[in-house]
């Protein structure tokens, strides 16, 4: 399953699901990043950390990290 730290700017993605089930897993969902939410990959910092989302009107800064836990629909 593609993660949300493998896509290039521009891709669009539906969030299928959030890996883990510590406080960054529950942060995140908090974020908005909740199962069907629709994102668009904005762009990366010079050295590809963080990562710009675009998502239910606003834009969300997050670590590689963060969003390798981000597991996308097909």
């Amino acid at each position: 399953m593609k993660t949300l730290s493998a896509c290039k700017v521009g891709d669009r993605a539906t969030v299928s699901s959030i890996e883990g089930d510590d406080d960054i897993s529950v942060r995140l969902l908090e974020m908005g990043l909740v199962p069907g939410v629709e994102l668009t990959v904005v762009g990366y910092a010079p050295l590809g950390d963080p990562i710009e989302i675009a998502l239910i009107g606003y834009r969300l800064s997050l670590r590689k990290s963060e969003a390798s836990r981000v597991q996308l629909a097909d």
